[in-house]
């Protein structure tokens, strides 16, 4: 048994290393990726794909064919998923740029639509992402109107106005159980301007870090002015955090005000009403002479999907598009965020911190993760980072090693699948972001995750295979195994009702625990006394196609 293994080990490693497929599944190093499910809804077409780690379709979700992404895609925790829509021609929309949506959906596993909410007129429209909270509730961004003498009076400069209109960004709350709005935030109630002393909002922007200079623009007067393409929110702070990439910056804004306080400078647990808790990323913007550190980002949000005692736990990650001239880099970024003084520290007029806690590229070739817009960095509960370079469809797993260890390329050439060994191109294949959901997500219980095909035309059925040694290809059984990573305990689930003899062996082949004889389709297992580390589990015999990961 212990040659099998090591041969096997040896054979995934050179696989890996040689491997000479151009779309779809790359390179895969399962020993040491993250095991899950890979979600996906890429542009120029209509399906969301959910995909194991060897680039297998196990469910999709199809919209009908003049329906593209608006853009973001989510799971909730019993498996449905959240979907933003838009029509695909949007010739004759009122407010129409990049990121626009439309509608959001949450349909069940079979794709059948439980609810829906549109949002698309002369004065308002969704775009871009959204967040779902712990109480089912969904946080959503929109563009709202404003004509030109409303920019105007608010003190607008009018060169800045070449198409005579604006829309700031909001956000707002809505119950999907009777499709209440619940609370809304607005960027128009918290606007400072310097340029005219006889309209609203005139200020000195250097004594208001809260408010938001109305003549900032680095869009040349276009009516998107904001292009607010993240939210996120914290549950533990109730606080949401919004990335605004024109600005080149992340925002936090309190959630515990009421709808009317957060039109205001007051109230909420905060008492700054609906004014800024926290910027970052670009001191410029609020008038402090300090680096700018964001670079029209995309994806910021807190890390809280890993283990409380993580390190980074609570921190703030985010894709830095522009950060270089040809390539982009994903950030970690303290939370600072001081629970007793209930504020965001700041020194010499600037928020803190003043850098990054860490700043992550491509460690073979800079240029491979390079993308001006869209584009994703979620930190895995292994301590891998997964990026999804948003313009080129390709994403890669980075252990804290600097080594990667799954890379895929979303195999479609404006929308239609492309055939393996196909030369996919930037705009080919766009893709707004990766979500990997671990193998024991409670959304998958009972769940049918059998592989049902590819994506790409003319697929190398054989690669996965190749990597993971025949009498690894199938999970014994269709094995669950979580939590994993596992503390002191982990549950094995199977489909038979029959018992199962298990055993745990190192990486380098040697038993660490003896045969345990488990019944009944699910039981403990007892890991409190391994060392911290990854090992192999052997199922009747048989080596699962499941790594256990002890922290």
């Amino acid at each position: 048994m212990k040659k099998r293994l090591l041969s096997a080990t040896l054979f995934l490693m050179a696989a890996a290393l040689t491997a000479q497929n151009t779309v779809g599944l790359l390179s895969y190093q399962p020993q040491q990726a993250f095991d899950g499910y890979n979600l996906i809804f890429p542009h120029n077409q209509s399906t969301v794909y959910l995909l194991d780690n060897c680039g297998e379709i196990v469910n999709s979700w199809t919209s009908a064919a003049d329906l593209r992404p608006g853009n973001k895609v989510a799971l909730l925790p019993d498996g449905r998923l959240v979907v933003a829509i838009r029509p695909d021609d949007v010739s004759n929309d009122p407010i129409w740029a990049g990121g626009g949506g439309a509608t959001i959906e949450i349909r069940d596993w079979d794709n059948n639509v439980e609810w829906s909410y549109t949002l698309n007129n002369a004065e308002r429209r969704l775009h871009h992402s959204f967040v779902v909270k712990p109480d089912g509730n969904l946080i959503l961004i929109a563009w709202e109107k404003k004509t030109r003498e409303e920019a105007i009076q608010a003190g607008r400069d009018s060169t800045l106005l070449p198409q005579n209109e604006i829309w700031p960004d909001y956000l707002f709350e809505i119950n999907p159980a009777n499709d209440s709005i619940v609370w809304e935030w607005h960027t128009w109630d918290h606007l400072i301007q310097d340029f005219d002393a006889t309209k609203d909002n005139y200020g000195v922007i250097a004594d208001h870090p809260e408010l938001i200079d109305f003549n900032y623009d680095t869009s040349n007067g276009n009516p998107d002015w904001m292009h607010g393409n993240a939210v996120d929110y914290n549950p533990d702070l109730d606080q949401v955090l919004f990335g605004v990439p024109t600005f080149s910056e992340i925002w936090i804004i309190d959630r515990s005000t009421t709808t009317e306080e957060a039109t205001g400078h007051s109230g909420g647990a905060s008492g700054k009403g609906g004014d800024l808790m926290f910027r970052w990323g670009n001191p410029a913007v609020y008038g402090v002479a300090a680096p700018q550190t964001l670079f029209f980002q995309h994806n910021a949000h807190w890390i809280t999907d890993v283990d409380i005692f993580d390190p980074n736990y609570g921190k703030i990650a985010v894709f830095n598009n522009r950060y270089g001239a040809n390539y982009s880099v994903a950030n970690i970024i303290a939370n600072t965020f001081d629970m007793y003084k209930g504020n965001y520290p700041m020194s010499d007029g600037a928020f803190l911190p003043t850098t990054y806690d860490e700043t992550i590229k491509h460690p073979v070739d800079s240029t491979l993760m390079n993308s001006n817009g869209l584009s994703s960095i979620q930190y895995l509960p292994n301590g891998n980072y997964l990026i999804q370079v948003g313009r080129t469809g390709y994403a890669f797993e980075l252990t804290p090693d600097q080594e990667i260890v799954w890379e895929y390329k979303v195999p479609l050439k404006n929308g239609q699948p492309a055939p393996q060994g196909a030369t996919l191109v930037a705009n080919d294949n766009i893709t707004f972001e990766m979500i990997r959901y671990p193998a024991g997500f409670p959304g998958f219980d009972g769940k049918d995750l059998s592989g049902k095909g590819w994506i790409e035309t003319s697929p190398d059925s054989t690669f996965c295979s190749n990597i993971l040694p025949t009498e690894d290809v199938a999970d014994h059984a269709r094995l669950k195994v979580y939590p994993n990573p596992a503390f002191d305990w982990v549950t094995l689930e199977w489909d038979n009702a029959g018992p199962i003899a298990v055993e745990v062996l190192d990486l380098t082949g040697k038993p660490v625990m003896g045969t345990r004889k488990l019944e009944s389709g699910k039981a403990d297992l007892d890991v409190s006394g391994l060392p911290r580390g990854m090992y192999f589990l052997w199922v009747n015999g048989v080596r699962a196609r499941k790594l256990l990961v002890v922290k």
